[in-house]
């Protein structure tokens, strides 16, 4: 499966920014201003919500959030505009004929029409005077039918380009109508003879079928779930970590209970999380639209929902993992040994999908993921954009999804309140096992 340079590039920008992010320190905790915001007075959500706004704040005025969105703008700008750039050039070229005829020239206006360009017919009074031109740059090629073809530059055995499938096609013509003279056959049967229609070609299998624009917002949702998911989800365990590890959490917790800051947490980067993902498929709608692009031209809007319903599912379930995970860990070490066994079912789940939407067929593997709560914010998504999922399905999984997130918040909170406290080491499954959880 050949992956789009601008998939490479996104993906790329990403994996440095979570580099970059795990060297560096990003919204470090401030007891003082969150005294000072329950001091101006309760949040509509309790100390959560004071929570919530104060990482909210946080990520949106750190530099590394402000170059990332950037970049994914800049990125998306490019995906949207370049192609529409490339598709308005038409091509044409200049070609000079000696001792031409009306019939040459329908012939080679005929031909150029077959390879997708035009071209525009300079009749030259000799083949000096066409050799004259198309070394000056004034032609781009010379057709003398009774001597030979002129073209500046020799084209390769491999080139496929225009030009060169061109210069091909108008060779192989011409030499057709000379064989035909040569054998004595009148104008009239060398038409017909060379505008014979070939035997039609017939295949066992079905052709495959062209991608739906379903399929293609389905191709490029999975793609935006997996770029947002890693992004804030490496934030989550880092941030979890370096509260820990600056001893932050120790007056946090005396000023908050261990669920409210969580939760705090999880929600506040959710929010962000989701602002940035909107805000990339709106600009990429109007940008498209001001532009006349197809890149994204009639996007589904069942599946563009499905997408944004599955990548808030998608943290929901995932922000809970990586928070008790990062409560486990205090060293940038142990957040990299962590993160990678935390990753894998996601990863697995983003490559199924990929692959299933990539070739407009789910298999049955991705039928099985869309279920589980680990890989469904991938595979979901799929099934919707293939046509292959029913309402209930969709919402089967989706309570499924909910349920699970609800059950692993719930052992994340003990884990969290357990572990965040603990200092000198790497809190190991033996100790949370023997730990007072009541």
């Amino acid at each position: 499966m050949k992956v789009p340079p601008i998939i490479i590039t996104i993906l790329v920008v990403v994996m440095l920014a979570r580099v970059v992010l795990r060297r560096r320190g990003h919204g470090s905790s401030s007891p003082t201003r969150l005294r000072a915001a329950r001091r101006a007075g309760r949040n509509l959500f309790g100390d959560t919500g004071i929570v919530a706004g104060r990482e909210i704040r946080e990520r949106v005025r750190g530099r590394m959030f402000r170059v990332i969105t950037i970049v994914l703008f800049a990125v998306v700008a490019a995906a949207v505009v370049i192609p529409t750039i490339h598709s308005g050039t038409t091509s044409s070229r200049r070609v000079g004929v000696v001792t031409g005829s009306t019939s040459l020239d329908a012939e080679l206006h005929y031909l150029a029409k077959r390879v997708g360009i035009t071209v525009e017919l300079v009749h030259e009074s000799d083949l000096a005077h066409g050799r004259a031109a198309l070394g000056a740059g004034h032609l781009d090629m010379v057709v003398d039918s009774s001597a030979t073809i002129l073209v500046k530059d020799p084209f390769s055995a491999a080139d496929t380009s225009a030009a060169a499938r061109y210069a091909q096609v108008v060779s192989v013509a011409i030499g057709e109508q000379r064989a035909f003279a040569q054998a004595g056959l009148t104008p009239h049967q060398a038409s017909a003879i060379a505008r014979a229609k070939p035997l039609p070609v017939t295949s066992l299998h079905p052709a495959k079928k062209a991608r739906t624009t379903s399929e293609a917002t389905a191709l490029l949702g999975v793609i935006l779930i997996f770029i947002v998911l890693t992004q804030y989800l490496t934030w989550t365990l880092v941030g979890v970590m370096e509260e820990k590890a600056s001893r932050v959490i120790e007056v946090l917790l005396a000023t908050v209970r261990p669920i409210q800051l969580l939760a705090g947490k999880v929600i506040g980067i959710g929010v962000v999380a989701m602002a940035q993902a909107v805000a990339l498929v709106v600009f990429a709608l109007v940008l498209a639209d001001a532009v006349g692009s197809s890149l994204v031209h009639g996007a589904a809007p069942v599946v563009a929902v499905a997408t944004l319903v599955w990548l808030l599912l998608g943290y929901a379930f995932y922000s809970w993992v990586y928070a008790a995970a990062g409560s486990l860990a205090e060293r940038q070490d142990q957040v990299q040994s962590l993160a990678l066994p935390l990753s894998a079912p996601l990863i697995f789940g983003y490559i199924v999908s990929l692959i299933g939407a990539s070739s407009g067929k789910a298999s049955l593997l991705v039928k099985v993921l869309a279920f589980l709560p680990p890989t469904a914010p991938f595979a979901m998504p799929t099934l919707v954009g293939l046509g292959q999922a029913a309402w209930w399905e969709f919402l089967l999984s989706s309570l499924t999804s909910l349920a699970s997130t609800v059950l692993v918040a719930a052992v994340a909170s003990r884990i969290y309140r357990t572990a965040v406290l603990r200092t000198g080491g790497r809190v190991g499954l033996r100790d949370l096992v023997s730990s007072d959880w009541s």
